[in-house]
């Protein structure tokens, strides 16, 4: 058996990463694909134990060096016990965030060097990247105005951050989708999630292309 493909969706808060990632993970089940849906930081016990405690976490929360090991930990979790399993009997996994959430908010936004955010990936998760990381680009205004729908309720610790630092989230974006091209698609999230979606998989049919024929 062949071993499935890893999809990662980036972007920043209101890219619709999350709706995304259940009409990306419907249309592949409708070509046939064995699909796992899953998210970081969580998708184990004990990673969902960490998101807790990074996003809702009560009194001060925790520095940038503090919060960039509990992520690492939380995604080593997630990759030996969901992510590697799931595409060794060949499923295709789709991650709303990924490592490079964590490069762009606790590196780009927070400060801390891209050169240490790798490092403690390939220890905590030996470096596992995606076959593909589908980028969600949207307008502040955008943005803005999906937020205020969802947020009605108030938003977690890092949602919550000041304008300027999600602008650096977003420029860190950009310049590794710049960087990696053949790692990034870069998708235009403005439009409606039918329209987005019709993009994304745009960007998957070379992937899917190369899938083995099913065997009769």
């Amino acid at each position: 058996m062949s071993r499935g493909k890893f999809i990662a969706l980036e972007g920043g808060e209101g890219a619709g990463k999350s709706t995304q990632a259940r009409l990306v993970a419907e249309a592949l089940r409708a070509r046939g694909i064995e699909v796992v849906t899953t998210r970081e930081p969580g998708g184990t016990q004990g990673a969902e134990a960490i998101r807790n405690l990074l996003l809702h976490a009560e009194g001060d929360g925790w520095g940038a060096r503090a919060e960039a090991l509990l992520f690492a930990a939380a995604r080593a979790d997630h990759v030996e016990k969901l992510i590697r399993p799931a595409l060794e009997r060949g499923a295709w996994v789709i991650c709303d965030r990924y490592l490079d959430s964590s490069r762009a908010y606790q590196g780009g936004g927070s400060g801390l060097s891209d050169a240490d955010i790798r490092t403690l990936h390939a220890i905590g998760s030996e470096g596992l990247l995606p076959d593909l990381t589908l980028l969600f680009e949207v307008s502040p205004e955008v943005s803005g105005a999906r937020l205020a729908r969802r947020d009605t309720e108030g938003t977690d610790r890092i949602g919550g951050r000041e304008a300027a630092y999600h602008a650096r989230v977003a420029e860190a974006f950009a310049r590794f989708a710049e960087a990696e091209p053949a790692r990034f698609a870069r998708i235009d999230g403005n439009g409606t999630p039918e329209q987005t979606v019709a993009h994304a998989m745009a960007a998957l049919e070379p992937l899917i292309a190369a899938l083995p024929e099913p065997r009769t």
